[in-house]
């Protein structure tokens, strides 16, 4: 399994107000050399095939810095384990906010109006890096990028018309927490009552306000 899965299925099963953890990379002694270089943020401690890091949610080498330092290790064919050595946890949860993209596009839907029919949402990412790939595995959302920026944004449609099913976007998304791509889900606009009968007409709704 890549290293980068390793952690974040390790990550997962962290307790919510983890604080610090100590981790064990073990890798082939003949890698060893090169991936203490590739580590160098990371400050490892070698130990002949072992590296100890040291990863905090305060300060330092954080959670995020990791998977990108993982990441390259897996690009570069080093293969290894990553075992859990120690965690530290904070005398009071930090409260709960939606982490992964599918928590996050859950938490968007649940605060919208009842009636709502259509919507116009956008997914932006953290790393330039992961653009191509977020790309490709939410093709089926038939995302636009607007500028040059980092932003996916897509239409959705609850019943029928232009845009993805909402269970269709979540599975998109989830394809993504699944290959640790981070990033934000955001509700630009959202359209109510699209069968409206006399003048009131379909209501555009932005940030929860009709416009």
């Amino acid at each position: 399994m890549r290293l980068v899965w390793q952690w974040i299925q390790l990550e997962r099963e962290l307790p919510p107000n983890w604080s610090d953890v100590r981790l064990v990379l073990k890798v082939r002694e003949r890698d060893a050399d090169r991936t203490a270089a590739l580590l160098g943020g990371a400050n490892p401690l070698r130990r002949g095939d072992s590296l100890r890091l040291f990863v905090s949610r305060r300060h330092g080498f954080g959670p995020e810095a990791l998977r990108r330092a993982l990441l390259r290790l897996d690009r570069q064919g080093i293969g290894g384990t990553v075992e859990l050595a120690g965690v530290t946890e904070t005398e009071d949860a930090p409260k709960a906010t939606p982490t992964t993209l599918a928590a996050q596009w859950d938490a968007a839907l649940a605060t919208l109006p009842p009636d709502w029919s259509d919507m116009l949402a956008e997914l932006v990412l953290r790393s330039s890096d992961h653009l191509e790939r977020a790309a490709l595995l939410i093709a089926p959302m038939n995302p636009t990028r607007p500028g040059q920026g980092l932003a996916l944004q897509f239409r959705v449609a609850r019943r029928f018309g232009y845009g993805v099913s909402a269970p269709m976007a979540r599975r998109c998304l989830e394809r993504l927490d699944e290959e640790g791509i981070r990033g934000e889900v955001r509700v630009l606009r959202v359209l109510s009552d699209t069968d409206a009968v006399g003048t009131q007409g379909p209501v555009w709704r932005v940030g929860g306000r009709a416009v």
